[in-house]
Parts: structure tokens; C-alpha cells; sequence
């Protein structure tokens, strides 16, 4: 895909079709990171947890050795039940 680096107002922008976010699924309002590596401008997703992860991708990213602990949270404040 050629494109071409437009003014918008005080800064600069470029526009990517739709096809091209959609192969690197990245969606309308997306975080992306922008970096240069070897002269070249990367734009990559920020991957955050929106439906897009399985339970079971995001289970499997837990340390084997993880061992839950209990938390006391204090007394009541409310009306919550125990």
C-alpha cells in the first residue's frame, strides 16, 4: 500500500485503509507504540485484554510456581454481606 504523509493542523498524519488495520488487528481507537528501527517507522498494537484473548490464552501466561494467597480487605464498611 502507498500513502502519502498529509498536515493535519500542527501535525502530521497518515491514513491506513481499512484492510490494513483489519490484517493487523487493530481497530478505531486502538493503542499502537511507534518506534524506529533501522530508519524504518514500526507501528505496532498494543495488546490489552478487549475480547480479543481466550481465558484460556491469558491462563496459560500464568507462572506455573503461582500460588494464590488470601487478602484480608479490613471489616465491613457497608452493607456488604460475608
Amino acid at each position: 500500500m502507498v500513502t502519502k504523509i498529509q498536515k493535519w493542523g500542527n501535525s502530521q498524519g497518515l491514513r491506513l485503509a481499512r484492510q490494513v488495520l483489519e490484517d493487523a488487528r487493530i481497530s478505531i481507537g486502538d493503542d499502537v507504540e511507534v518506534a524506529v528501527r533501522e530508519g524504518m517507522i514500526v507501528i505496532t498494537p498494543v495488546r490489552c485484554v478487549r475480547g480479543r484473548q481466550s481465558l484460556h490464552e491469558l491462563v496459560s501466561r500464568i507462572p506455573e510456581n503461582y500460588k494464590p494467597e488470601e487478602t484480608d480487605w479490613g471489616k465491613p464498611v457497608g452493607n456488604e454481606v460475608w
